[in-house]
């Protein structure tokens, strides 16, 4: 049996998408900023060499995270009648591809908050393409910042 065509529009199952996963790893990527910032200015040990570098590392892999993130939903969501209701998310993805390059290059708290604050306006996007109501609420884990949540039904 010879196969003809096979056609498929994304990688996941459909309408199974939530920005959670890019938020939850651009606020990780403030604390761990933060934590870096923290550490002493000399590293007088190997121990701390090695704490520092595992932290530079988690920073650098949950700044990748972001960028996949988004663009596995702006690139497999988002389509023509999202787009033309928010047409700045081109432009906003753009820019979050770009600032979560800036956090990988650099040690910049104001930069990663910046990051943060542009996952959550695409997290509210996104949600709103879906009808869905958001509120910001709190994160319980460091750096406590508030993080955009749908208000889901019970």
């Amino acid at each position: 049996m010879k196969i003809k065509d096979i056609k498929a529009h994304c990688d996941i199952p459909c309408a199974v998408y939530d920005p959670y996963i890019a938020q939850f790893a651009a606020l990780s990527l403030i604390r761990i900023v933060d934590l870096i910032n923290e550490s002493p200015d000399e590293v007088s040990n190997k121990n701390d060499l090695a704490k520092l570098s595992r932290l530079v590392q988690q920073k650098e892999e949950h700044a990748a995270e972001v960028k996949d993130a988004v663009r596995v939903i702006w690139g497999d969501y988002f389509k023509a009648p999202q787009i033309e209701k928010f047409p700045e998310i081109h432009e906003l993805t753009h820019s979050i591809m770009m600032d979560a390059s800036k956090c990988k290059q650099n040690i910049d708290r104001e930069a990663a908050e910046g990051l943060f604050n542009k996952v959550n306006r695409f997290a509210e996007i996104f949600w709103s393409t879906k009808e869905i109501e958001t509120v910001l609420k709190a994160s319980p884990n460091p750096p406590m910042l508030k993080l955009v949540v749908p208000i889901l039904s019970d």
